[in-house]
């Protein structure tokens, strides 16, 4: 039995009960990492800052879960920056809005432009397919995805900007997060990736911005593929987890959390549950930045009060005659924030091809990543799959 407490972290084992007051605590330093101990002959020492397979494997302390690797770590060794988008503002140091502090140097963005973290796989000269995550998420939920379109396609997978390991400037100091700016942004992206036609893959609520993009682009799109994106009116509330980042002074608070920005948010949505070394890479941006945490505030805050005349933008764009673009609607039916209700009437009244997963919630690249990289390939290589 033991519990360790300190003003940096803290590490309590599920299987432990509360501590008696007759049990004794003790305190080491070993080779920098705090050690704690306990009474009895059960050997069960274990490290603060240490692995995953240690203890619970989470700590705040330095913003670093030990000084072993991490996934985290190893993702990010997979990518690279690409710089896209010019950074707008004064040139002023970005400020907290709480306390109107200076924020510290990794929490300032590119004076020029921004840099999007962004992870390759597959010969460049194969057609290309972006794929790009859902609000709140990171370019990692296509980890699985990316090798299986990697054969015959050039796949890539970026962080928006605001999440992951992509640039996170500070509203009012370089990107508002405005819905707009995502749609300008992404342009600027996407060119930079290729001049040639893409396919663009497009998760949740960022949806309405690809679509808003693909609209004034079509000429660049070859395909378009929509994964429980937001379709009906009734899709233009955010759901409680989400809507509760835009809350005042509340929203900075809990947006500096990462467990309720990164796990709650992500496991809320759907049936699966998040493995360990999963969840620590969604915490990473928040554990290493408040930056993280100020932009998800301003993108809740974006999203609450965007959010339906997008959808409802989307909706008619992609019910025009004018829309040339081959969509295909991918539905996960167990997703607890979006109802299904009125999704298969849209897809057959709009003549989109719409394809269900049974199994899988609102992020379906997290709990189907096989399946919806098999109808991501079939789509490409223009095999019709129901």
């Amino acid at each position: 039995m033991a519990i360790c407490l300190s003003s940096a972290s803290f590490s309590l084992p599920k299987h432990h009960s509360l501590i008696s007051p007759s049990q004794f605590l003790l305190f080491t330093k070993k080779n920098s990492l705090l050690t704690c101990k306990s009474t009895n002959d059960s050997n069960e020492d274990y490290l603060l800052d240490a692995p995953v397979s240690v203890g619970d494997g989470f700590s705040f302390s330095g913003g670093k879960y030990s000084d072993e690797p991490s996934p985290a770590d190893e993702w990010f060794k997979q990518g690279k920056y690409v710089k896209a988008h010019p950074v707008g503002g004064t040139g002023e140091k970005a400020k907290d809005p709480i306390f109107g502090l200076v924020m510290a140097g990794s929490s300032q963005s590119s004076t020029d432009l921004f840099r999007w973290f962004c992870v390759e796989s597959g010969s460049t000269a194969n057609p290309p397919v972006i794929l790009i995550h859902g609000f709140p998420s990171q370019a990692y939920s296509y980890r699985k995805v990316l090798p299986m379109l990697s054969k015959k396609n050039h796949a890539i997978a970026f962080d928006w900007l605001g999440f992951g390991f992509s640039d996170k400037p500070q509203p009012k100091y370089g990107f508002d997060y405005t819905l707009k700016e995502y749609v300008d942004s992404l342009e600027s992206v996407v060119d930079k990736f290729s001049k040639d036609k893409v396919t663009l893959v497009v998760q949740g609520y960022f949806s309405p911005v690809v679509v808003k993009y693909a609209k004034d682009n079509q000429e660049k799109i070859s395909n378009l593929i929509l994964l429980n994106p937001p379709l009906t009116e009734k899709h233009g509330n955010l759901p409680s987890t989400l809507a509760i980042f835009s809350n005042f002074l509340l929203g900075e608070i809990f947006s500096q959390d990462p467990l309720r920005a990164s796990d709650k948010a992500l496991t809320s949505s759907g049936p699966y549950k998040m493995k360990e070394d999963d969840a620590m890479v969604y915490r990473r941006p928040y554990l290493t930045s408040g930056s993280s945490g100020f932009a998800l505030n301003a993108i809740s805050r974006s999203m609450k009060k965007e959010l339906k005349g997008c959808i409802e933008e989307m909706r008619k764009t992609l019910m025009d005659e004018n829309w040339k673009v081959r969509t295909t609607v991918c539905w996960g039916l167990r997703d607890r924030w979006l109802s299904f209700d009125g999704v298969e009437d849209f897809c057959k009244e709009s003549k989109h091809q719409l394809i269900t997963l049974p199994m899988a919630g609102h992020h379906v690249q997290e709990d189907c990543s096989e399946e919806i990289g098999d109808i991501i390939a079939g789509i490409l290589s223009k095999r019709r799959r129901i």
